[in-house]
């Protein structure tokens, strides 16, 4: 259900089950966890790319349908776990979103580094309506990405954002035509990809929060000294 392929330190991952809109079932959480902590172990590793299968959804959230106990499942460890190893990959991170988000799509998205959506991608996220929290990862996500006003517009008034809504408040950062994806995303990719991996690490690091004198001084001796413990440090 989570289809992968790497090459020369470029990983694309592909959420693959779209008879069931590619819904995330406990299955799906634990493959993309793996699949991204597989990634960070790639020496190589310069570029994660995430999308989905099909023309028309993303993903269409938690596949409750899956579980007898819908409110356990939405609080498994698991979701906390993938969102997480998505999000701290030492490399440039893209979702490539062919189509809806809904509800628990989000978690991936939203640890990504940057969006871009076809002009048909519709963002909503229904915990209120169904009775369910988000997860506090995207909450936290979403409202440092777009401000808590509009992520209280998502999650609390039920609001569904067009592409060109998501695209104004910062949530996606380009609306593609799906057919050029590939073309615009190897543009997106194609300074990570010429670079090696300790430069693209560094710069990633320097996004950190709080960051330190000695977590400066790691990434320049990383990416300019090749220095490995210092590669290690801020990988």
């Amino acid at each position: 259900m989570i289809d992968v392929t790497h090459a020369a330190g470029l990983w694309q991952v592909t959420l693959n089950r779209p008879d069931k809109a590619n819904a995330l079932n406990l299955q799906m959480l634990c493959e993309l966890r793996d699949v991204a902590r597989q990634a960070h172990s790639d020496p190589e590793l310069r570029a994660f790319v995430l999308t989905g299968a099909g023309d028309r959804v993303f993903c269409a959230g938690a596949d409750l349908a899956s579980t007898d106990d819908m409110f356990s499942y939405t609080r498994a460890p698991e979701w906390i776990e993938m969102s997480s190893a998505i999000h701290t990959l030492p490399c440039l991170t893209i979702a490539a979103l062919n189509g809806t988000v809904a509800g628990g799509g989000f978690a991936p998205v939203l640890a990504c580094d940057m969006r871009i959506c076809t002009p048909q991608t519709r963002f909503f996220y229904p915990v209120l309506k169904r009775g369910f929290l988000p997860q506090p990862a995207d909450v936290v996500r979403l409202s440092a990405l777009i401000g808590p006003a509009r992520a209280k517009l998502i999650l609390m008034a039920g609001q569904k954002l067009s592409a060109e809504e998501a695209l104004s408040c910062g949530l996606t950062d380009r609306i593609v035509a799906l057919q050029d994806f590939k073309e615009v995303i190897a543009a997106l990719t194609s300074d990570a990809m010429a670079a090696k991996p300790q430069q693209v690490a560094a710069i990633n690091h320097l996004f950190k929060k709080d960051i330190t004198g000695q977590d400066i001084e790691d990434c320049y001796s990383a990416a300019y000294l090749n220095d490995s413990e210092a590669l290690e440090r801020i990988w």
